[in-house]
């Protein structure tokens, strides 16, 4: 599978390869952690550096796991070779905002490469801090007077929140009739498959699920899924009253779509 990755190097250029490897889903440890390691040994023997998305460490949902990071199954193998890009956010498990990028670690990064990426982040016109942000529900100025326990507790409570509405948006998407869905482990999204009739494609049920409800979701075309499969991708940050909502229009819209238009 990571072979089809590869891509022949432009000339001039080094070989380039693409992992796409959802690093937010921690599934079971040791299966987590093999996975890691085929990554790292595959991107070692084709001098490829990895970048690994690593921002929803603290969104994990299911009993029994935990966030495993690439840089210590680095670290615990002794790798030396290979550069590692983390991305880590301090608010994206939080926030659910996708421009607040607040550390990236590079370990046995060439210096001239550290050195480039030092100069790009020197150069940004926008903070990556949430101040710049209207004030969030859970944070306010006021809260620079409120005890760290307490900024935790909200904290916790936040992410059972979270966890909460997933089970949510599964469960009720599970209820519908050509609808399937996984758990979701952790992050912010689920990529349910749904059965389409022949000669539809998910883009075709996306554009008209957005055109007659409103709901937007991404196409699951667009994230490599298996021949013949159709899926799309959508989240739970929304408030739990609203993803009952949603899925109450989505399933009146897949049984129009599907029963009664085809």
């Amino acid at each position: 599978m990571l072979d089809d990755s590869l891509r022949p190097p432009a000339p001039g250029n080094a070989r380039q390869g693409h992992l796409h490897h959802q690093s937010w889903q921690s599934h079971r440890i040791r299966a987590r952690r093999k996975d890691i390691a085929m990554v790292l040994d595959f991107a070692r023997e084709h001098g490829l550096a990895v970048l690994a998305d690593e921002v929803y460490q603290e969104d994990i949902y299911l009993p029994g796991d935990r966030f495993v990071s690439f840089a210590r199954v680095l670290e615990a193998r002794g790798i030396r070779d290979v550069t590692l890009f983390s991305f880590h956010s301090c608010s994206k498990g939080l926030l659910a905002e996708a421009a607040c990028a607040a550390a990236i670690r590079i370990p046995q990064c060439a210096p001239d490469v550290a050195a480039q990426i030092l100069k790009l982040l020197s150069v940004c016109l926008c903070s990556n801090l949430a101040d710049r942000w209207p004030p969030m529900p859970w944070f306010t100025l006021q809260d620079q007077e409120i005890p760290l326990t307490t900024l935790q507790s909200r904290e916790e409570g936040h992410l059972e929140e979270l966890k909460l509405r997933a089970a949510l948006l599964v469960e009720g998407l599970n209820k519908i009739d050509g609808v399937s869905c996984n758990a979701i482990a952790g992050a912010m999204y689920a990529f349910p498959r749904i059965m389409l009739p022949v000669g539809v494609s998910d883009e075709e049920y996306c554009m008209a699920l957005l055109e007659e409800t409103g709901i937007c979701v991404v196409p699951g075309s667009g994230f490599g899924q298996a021949e013949g499969t159709a899926h799309f991708r959508t989240n739970h940050p929304p408030a739990t009253e609203k993803i009952r909502q949603v899925v109450e229009k989505l399933s009146a819209f897949h049984e129009s779509y599907v029963l009664v238009k085809y």
